[in-house]
């Protein structure tokens, strides 16, 4: 056998160094533990972390509506105690659908607090809409312009504004066109859209981001790209 033949048998031959281990989790705070431990369990040690865990997400919520109250002055106390009540169990709700998707990167309690939070801001915000009609036409095509403010230093913003209307009424869908303008010329919060049109936060993000990405399209194919925001390929 040649030289240069053993060198290749031992080189098929010579093992491949082993990757990297994982790096394990970090290991959960005993108090987070006692939490999963009782919560995945049953009868009266479970109905008693079930009550702790609501009472947690009470406050929070109690917490965040309070924080956020004068979005809405129109409704009495009894109002905001129910809009509270309602978050909380819904992110109870939301806690237990969740469990094995804790990882302990915090307190189990800092955990499951925020989700209180993202209950009762959603919920305020579905009832600072309730009754209102979606508005999709842009308020102001001023609202347009400050959208694309950064645009090149001597571009006429009248310029600007002509191609975007034109793009938004030729380019986009009805869909993403209704979507573009409640959402971000109009500021209608997303939980809002989502629920009038019957469909789910993940897919107006996609939405928004493909009418972007064809408005982007447009003026850039006019020469109307602000500089320094070419789309990424």
């Amino acid at each position: 056998m040649s030289s240069c033949g053993a060198t290749v048998q031992v080189e098929a031959m010579t093992p491949l160094p082993a990757p990297p281990p994982a790096a394990a989790p970090a290991p959960l705070d005993p108090d987070s533990r006692e939490w999963l431990r009782t919560l995945r369990g049953h009868g009266a040690e479970r109905d008693e972390a079930l009550r702790r865990l609501h009472e947690l997400l009470l406050r929070a919520s109690r917490f965040e509506v309070g924080r956020r109250r004068t979005l809405l002055p129109y409704l009495r106390g009894s109002d905001f105690d129910d809009l509270a009540q309602q978050a909380a169990d819904d992110a109870l709700v939301s806690v237990l659908a969740r469990l094995d998707s804790f990882r302990g990167a915090s307190r189990f309690t800092t955990w499951a607090y925020k989700f209180a939070l993202l209950e009762a801001a959603v919920k305020l915000r579905k009832r600072a809409w309730q009754g209102r009609e979606i508005p999709l036409e842009p308020a102001s095509w001023g609202l347009v312009a400050s959208e694309a403010a950064g645009a090149e230093a001597d571009l006429e913003q009248g310029e600007l504004l002509d191609a975007l209307r034109h793009a938004i009424a030729h380019e986009l869908t009805p869909h993403q066109r209704n979507v573009l303008v409640a959402l971000a010329l109009n500021e209608v919060p997303i939980d809002v859209l989502a629920e009038r049109l019957g469909t789910t936060r993940g897919a107006l993000y996609k939405t928004l981001h493909d009418a972007r990405r064809a408005l982007r399209r447009r003026l850039d194919a006019a020469g109307l790209t602000p500089p320094g925001k070419e789309e990424r390929r």
